[in-house]
């Protein structure tokens, strides 16, 4: 497949007519246009399907209640095109591995199960009940359950995440890495460590009267397009918008609302950020520092005056515990190293400290900018010592938000998929199933792999996911794939990781997608899944399946446990049946889903409540905790001495989510075309002699003796502080150390990698002659 490419920077707002004109152009390449305008009418609606996409909340006023990339995410699942036996009796699986993530997602859906044969290369069918026979036989021939690694995507549903977690535990294991574990995890053990809850405390409605909004390390413009109109309406109504954020991203700009005619017809577009800073990469936790610095000396002049402090010490002295300690460490902590972490100025953090100080109401939120670096964890505690200063916890307007990837990830959490789950939880499912379940923690995703390279997994189950794609470290994940005696892969396309069988036995396990109807033996069957903002939605699939061979992921998993533990303990076969059985078994073991099927009937979905938001802080003695963590001396302290020219992140473009490539195309960044490009002051360009256009090796600077370099990026001058570098993912996953990883989270540190760049000899040879 050819494409024109092209850099050619975007002059229009996000969203408007561009956005209609990109949707358009995928809902008639799906070739199911009329199918697909009906699916995207019944997105985010009561009996319709929620969006595949994010995690995003819906507000249920909007006619259109879909963005453009929830739009490509219905229309690149429910197509017309397929791949079934005959599509790999024609390709070998060596011959698909050489092409592009792009080709391997759009040659359509998996419409039957597929086993890989090692003498011939190639997958071939097998039935149902084989597949069900050959997982059972691995899993039985295991010495021990944690030889099992269950990895489950933030797609799943509540009631396959549920189902899942069961037979795990049930078999023995806690082995449960998922891609939380890749992206947000540093959030959900920062909020716990903080707070006591590891979601955000806001709903969605909190925007709307917000007096100031913090956005810190993300660009919702395309990972979360709905949350502009969020952000939008804020700003029409008042509310300052700061953004902290490396890279200038249009969506946080301008946004001209696809929903408004005028604005799709004309330039009329409403501002985003009326404050825009761009930080080095890993420098938000230092400018956070410097505003609370610039706020703490305002308190205490106030204070020496006789007049009422800034902060609020009703809240403080009721609620919290840890102050004291905190501002001593921030009043040590010097301007000058604040200035040159955050690569931000002191005047300019005392600016963002004026905004926030004039604001009554004030959320915060962060998505994986925040979360993907060694100190992550710090860096999402130090937001959360900043809103606990002035008490904006628990009040309409204020919180923190968080803003998960996958329209599940959270649910995922929720329903037990959590390497280390809380003995509360535990409790509850063995009361309730009359078992002792596994109380050692099992695997985050990195250590899963650890555990694949040294040859101690017998068998990998992916519900969901690309983990080969997703994971950092591209060669040493897909080699660990590769050492499991059974790769299992329940997916509803094509990708990486079906291209890594292992060393035994391999097999894929097409499934149903969000859009489609699931039929089981009592009838049409609905999932829920949970957003950002704690409210469970009901969700049922509209189109008709392309294969009657095809099955929906909580069959496939109530299958395979029946297979593996029959049905002594429980009656998978009746859960596969009726999935209003699952939900009374989660309603008796899970807080806040009692009734849950009679929830489900709810316009909207139903709210699970923060307890922190009431201020029941779950933690030591009940109130929410300040952090006292220094800034961090280096984010690379494995270097010390090493000179570290660049620090590169990775970060999605505009026609993809997570490892889903929807296109080559990135317009808000004015790339056309290409993926191997690479992001980089135009200064920076100058210094190193080199010029917008020469193709670049990119090389980590590591220290376990492993060479990790990419070549031929093609070099794009681009707004972006100097000495910081971007690049897309999974192109760049390969640059990132599996043994880099965020303290006390263990998520890979794919925003903070140090590299060095030099010219690509091979192709600007080429290119010359």
């Amino acid at each position: 497949m050819k494409f024109k490419t092209a850099i050619k920077p975007y002059e229009a707002a996000a969203g408007g007519w561009g956005s209609l004109e990109a949707t358009t152009r995928f809902v008639f390449d799906s070739k199911q246009v009329l199918k697909n305008m009906r699916n995207l009418m019944r997105m985010n609606k009561a009996k319709g399907f929620d969006c595949p996409g994010c995690a995003w909340g819906d507000d249920n006023k909007s006619t259109f209640s879909f963005c453009e990339n929830g739009a490509k995410a219905v229309t690149w699942e429910a197509t017309r095109r397929f791949i079934d036996a005959r599509f790999f009796a024609q390709y070998s699986v060596s011959a698909l591995y050489q092409q592009s993530d792009y080709f391997l997602e759009y040659q359509g859906r998996l419409t039957e199960p597929l086993r890989y044969n090692r003498e011939t290369d190639h997958y071939e069918h097998i039935s149902w009940d084989d597949a069900f026979a050959l997982i059972a036989k691995h899993i039985h021939a295991m010495d021990n359950p944690d030889q099992m690694e269950l990895y489950t995507s933030g797609r799943a549903s509540n009631e396959a995440s549920w189902l899942y977690q069961l037979f795990g535990r049930l078999h023995g294991s806690n082995n449960f890495p998922d891609c939380s574990n890749m992206c947000h995890e540093a959030s959900g053990t920062g909020l716990k460590r903080s707070i006591g809850v590891g979601k955000g405390t806001i709903r969605l409605d909190d925007f709307d009267h917000a007096d100031a909004i913090f956005v810190f390390g993300q660009n919702p413009g395309t990972n979360h397009p709905r949350m502009l109109h969020s952000l939008r309406h804020a700003a029409d109504h008042g509310a300052k918008i700061v953004t902290f954020n490396t890279l200038r991203e249009r969506g946080l700009e301008r946004f001209a609302d696809p929903q408004k005619p005028l604005e799709v017809v004309t330039s009329k577009a409403g501002s985003i950020s009326s404050t825009y800073y761009q930080p080095n990469l890993g420098g938000d936790m230092a400018a956070i520092r410097g505003m609370v610095k610039a706020l703490n000396e305002t308190h205490k002049a106030l204070i020496a005056t006789g007049a009422k402090g800034l902060f609020d010490d009703v809240f403080i002295n009721a609620k919290t515990e840890g102050m004291e300690e905190y501002l001593a460490v921030v009043e040590s902590t010097e301007w000058t190293q604040i200035e040159k972490q955050s690569g931000l100025t002191e005047q300019q953090l005392r600016e963002a400290a004026a905004i926030y100080q004039s604001a009554d109401r004030v959320i915060c939120t962060w998505a994986m900018g925040i979360t993907q670096h060694k100190h992550s964890v710090d860096t999402v505690r130090e937001i959360v010592n900043l809103q606990l200063l002035f008490g904006q916890l628990g009040k309409k307007g204020a919180g923190l938000c968080p803003v998960r990837g996958h329209s599940n990830v959270q649910g995922n959490r929720t329903m037990g998929i959590d390497e280390k789950p809380s003995q509360a939880f535990l409790d509850s499912m063995a009361k309730h199933f009359d078992f002792e379940p596994p109380r050692d923690a099992g695997h985050n995703t990195v250590e899963a792999l650890e555990a694949m390279l040294r040859g101690e997994v017998k068998v990998l189950i992916a519900l969901g996911g690309n983990l080969a794609a997703a994971a950092p470290d591209s060669p040493r994940t897909q080699e660990a794939i590769r050492r499991c005696g059974l790769t299992v892969q329940i997916s509803t396309k094509l990708n990486r990781s079906h291209l890594c069988p292992g060393a035994e036995d391999a097999l894929i396990l097409p499934t149903l997608g969000r859009t489609e109807q699931d039929i089981q033996a009592t009838g049409p069957q609905f999932i829920t899944v949970e957003d950002s903002f704690s409210m469970v939605h009901a969700s049922e699939g509209v189109g008709k399946p392309l294969a009657d061979t095809q099955r929906s992921e909580t069959w496939i998993v109530a299958s395979i446990a029946q297979a593996v533990l029959g049905s002594e303990k429980v009656d998978w076969q009746a859960l596969a049946g009726d999935y209003n059985l699952i939900r009374d078994h989660i309603a008796a073991t899970i807080p806040g889903f009692d009734d849950f099927n009679a929830k489900c009937d709810i316009k909207g979905g139903f709210y699970l409540g923060n307890a922190a938001a009431e201020f029941r802080f779950n933690t030591l003695h009940n109130k929410a905790q300040f952090s006292p963590a220094r800034l961090p001396d280096s984010l690379f302290p494995q270097l010390d001495g090493v000179e570290v020219p660049f620090t590169l992140q990775t970060l999605r473009s505009h026609d993809q989510y997570n490892t889903t490539i929807y296109g080559l195309d990135d317009r808000y960044r004015g790339v056309y075309g290409q993926r191997e490009v690479l992001f980089i002051h135009p200064d920076d360009l100058a210094a190193q002699g080199l010029s917008a256009g020469d193709n670049v090796d990119i090389e980590t600077l590591w220290n376990d003796g492993i060479t990790r370099r990419v070549s031929g990026f093609k070099l794009v001058p681009y707004n972006i502080p100097r000495g910081n570098l971007a690049a897309y993912y999974p192109e760049t996953n390969p640059l990132v150390p599996l043994s880099s990883f965020g303290d006390d989270s263990g998520t890979p540190t794919s925003k903070s990698v140090p590299v060095k760049i030099s010219l690509s000899v091979v192709k600007d040879a080429l290119r010359i002659a």
